[in-house]
């Protein structure tokens, strides 16, 4: 004989606290990627000076370290994220569920490669081979030019994403909307990018929407998990299943 449903305060906090858990490793994706990327990448690379370059990291070794260890981090959270992502939304989509942990798991591996370049980059500075200037600098071009083609996964995880949103009805139906949409943008900025090198205002504005979408993504799963009316029809697949009585 099966034990009676759980009540609604159970299926509340199941729910609930997977939507929260994934919005923490979406923000600890956000958090790691500002501070390696946007932060301290600038401070160690000069785009156009291969000495300045070499010199920035043999003065800041640690901050090199930081900025490998910061992109590790990006892929110990994007993976995270990607894998509970798949279980808020499975009972959803299961197919689409599937498409934002695998797109997911190829930006992962984008920063990975990506920091193994940087890691190799700092161990160049410090144990110069050949051309230690010429290595290094070769090295942060191609993290750039991996994070660069990487867009193009960076946007298409959205993409299933605003669509279990839209599907689920768990959160607003603009934030689906502006996720599929900023998805779609962030694919094209990757080719915009490449194919006319001197429209990169366009290209940035194109990747535009998805940021606003993936920061109200985060901000809705910490604050709000999903809205209540949802909670009466979660799916089976995030709950823990009832135990059989004998």
């Amino acid at each position: 004989m099966r034990t009676p449903p759980r009540p609604r305060s159970d299926r509340e906090h199941a729910l609930t606290r997977t939507a929260r858990v994934t919005g923490l490793f979406y923000l600890g994706v956000a958090i790691t990627g500002v501070l390696g990327f946007l932060i301290i990448r600038p401070r160690l690379f000069a785009a156009d000076d291969a000495q300045a370059t070499l010199a920035n990291l043999v003065a800041h070794e640690s901050l090199a370290r930081a900025g490998v260890a910061f992109e590790l981090g990006m892929v110990v959270t994007q993976t995270l994220a990607a894998v509970w992502f798949y279980r808020l939304f499975r009972g959803v989509d299961s197919f689409a569920a599937s498409g934002i942990a695998a797109f997911g798991l190829v930006n992962s591996v984008v920063g990975l490669v990506s920091a193994a370049l940087l890691a190799t980059a700092v161990e160049v500075s410090v144990d110069p081979v050949g051309d230690a200037a010429a290595n290094v600098q070769v090295l942060y071009l191609v993290s750039n030019g991996l994070w660069g083609v990487g867009a193009l996964f960076f946007g298409l995880w959205l993409i299933p994403m605003g669509w279990c949103v839209l599907r689920s009805g768990w959160m607003p139906r603009v934030l689906g909307w502006i996720l599929v949409g900023g998805g779609v943008g962030y694919v094209l900025s990757a080719f915009v990018r490449y194919l006319a090198p001197d429209a990169h205002v366009v290209a940035e504005a194109l990747a535009y929407p998805a940021s606003v979408g993936e920061f109200w993504m985060v901000g809705y799963l910490l604050v709000r998990g999903v809205r209540r009316r949802a909670l009466d029809q979660a799916p089976p697949a995030v709950h823990t299943p009832a135990p059989v009585a004998g």
